[in-house]
């Protein structure tokens, strides 16, 4: 278990393990509560567990005075437009009661951090367009908007739909 020391005496930084997966999950929740889609957080712990297991998904927490107060959950990508690695972030969040006390700044100063020594070039997240704190928060670290794009996913039924659609005979290597 890796701790960092931050400069506020009372704050350190914690990254997380297998065994912190229920607690990743509750982080999720809160986050989805604040984001009004508290129905669309379906991972369980032990979904996440496995993810931290498997080093495809990472978490550190913000913890004041001995308390977790935040969770920043993160992985690695990658882009072919510019060759470049970076973090992807998909959850932070900072307890309310502690809000505007700079700990989100330094979760995110040491993701940043953490990102150049791995030789990342790049974080990169979401931020729904009616959350203003958030988009000024980020604004003031310094991040700017991708606004000419729109995020396309598949659910898990429309992945295998698709899945389905593919001639798999046609789909074999040539040597």
């Amino acid at each position: 278990m890796l701790n960092s020391i931050t400069p506020n005496p009372d704050f350190r930084i914690r990254h997380a393990t297998g065994e912190d997966a229920a607690l990743v999950v509750d982080y999720m929740k809160k986050l989805g509560t604040y984001q009004k889609m508290a129905d669309k957080i379906t991972a369980t712990a032990p979904d996440i567990k496995r993810l931290l297991d498997e080093s495809l998904g990472e978490a550190i927490f913000g913890i004041y005075k001995g308390q977790v107060i935040g969770f920043l959950y993160f992985c690695q990508k990658s882009s072919a437009f510019t060759g470049r690695s970076g973090l992807y972030v998909d959850g932070f969040l900072v307890d309310t009661d502690v809000r505007h006390l700079g700990f989100g700044k330094l979760m995110w100063a040491y993701l940043s951090k953490l990102a150049l020594e791995r030789g990342c070039l790049f974080l990169e997240w979401g931020c729904l367009d009616w959350n203003t704190p958030a988009i000024a928060f980020y604004r003031g670290l310094g991040a700017y908007s991708v606004d000419d794009m729109t995020i396309f996913r598949f659910t898990p039924d429309a992945l295998k739909a698709n899945a389905l659609t593919a001639d798999t005979a046609s789909l074999r290597e040539i040597p």
